[in-house]
């Protein structure tokens, strides 16, 4: 059964878009048939894995489709990269207009879900790149996918917004998603060396209790540097700490961690 995994959290600046593709490349390099799906309207997320966009249709359009789906139709809005066993449905700014647009539309928080469900049979993994902000497009994606992956950067407002998070997807579950379920919580940009860090490591395990991902994802600018050469970082520097444990986070979501 295909894992359709959200990376969201409304804070900006917290690793989501740095999760979202490199966790994406590390389950495909895996050999694991992964989808990355940018949904946010930075379209950071298309540029990480090396997509520029030309007249390509994009998430964008795929929102706003009024004809009925069908796998064809579906297939239009997926590229490929540069890893063999990953795809992109890609994004780029015009999606923050979709955010006005929905909003006169029938069935409005369900049509990332209705397109998903036509090419989801050909994946393993799709991870859904969130928007830093709780609007109708985090709601569409949070509605089509089955669990949250929550990055929390180990800084002093770590938790600062979760509350607000945690109640919209407890009102997904409610409302439009009842199966819908916290994949876990990420650490990211941790330095070992800082009691800091170490103070937020402790909040977010008390917070999230199991529900706590053992890897933990370090600072390092191998990790910043990778975007604008459009790679992932196990294509940038497959051994830089940051590649390695991106790499022990896709044996964690994949299940065959010790």
């Amino acid at each position: 059964m295909t894992r359709i995994i959200a990376v969201c959290n409304q804070k900006g600046g917290v690793g989501k878009t740095t999760t979202a593709v490199n966790l994406s490349a590390a389950l495909s390099m895996a050999e694991r048939r992964t989808l990355l799906i940018d949904a946010d309207p930075q379209g950071n997320a298309t540029q990480g894995v090396g997509i520029s966009i030309g007249d390509e249709a994009t998430l964008y359009e795929a929102l706003l489709e009024e004809d009925p789906w069908t796998p064809e139709r579906a297939s239009g809005y997926i590229l490929k990269t540069q890893l063999p066993f990953l795809d992109l449905v890609p994004a780029t700014h015009h999606l923050a207009g979709a955010e006005i647009e929905l909003v006169n539309l029938d069935r409005r928080e369900v049509r990332l879900k209705s397109f998903i469900q036509f090419i989801e049979n050909r994946y393993d993994f799709i991870l859904i790149d969130c928007p830093p902000s709780l609007g109708l497009i985090t709601l569409n994606v949070l509605v089509g996918a089955k669990s949250c992956l929550i990055p929390i950067q180990c800084e002093y407002y770590a938790l600062q917004g979760l509350a607000e998070l945690l109640n919209t997807i407890r009102l997904t579950q409610q409302s439009f998603n009842p199966n819908l379920q916290i994949e876990g919580a990420l650490l990211t940009m941790h330095q070992s060396s800082t009691v800091l860090s170490k103070q937020v490591v402790e909040e977010v395990r008390t917070s999230f209790h199991e529900k706590v991902f053992h890897s933990v994802i370090p600072r390092t600018i191998k990790l910043a540097e990778a975007p604008s050469f459009g790679k992932p970082i196990l294509l940038y520097d497959i051994a830089t700490p940051g590649a390695v444990a991106y790499m022990k986070l896709a044996q964690e979501v994949m299940g065959l961690s010790g």
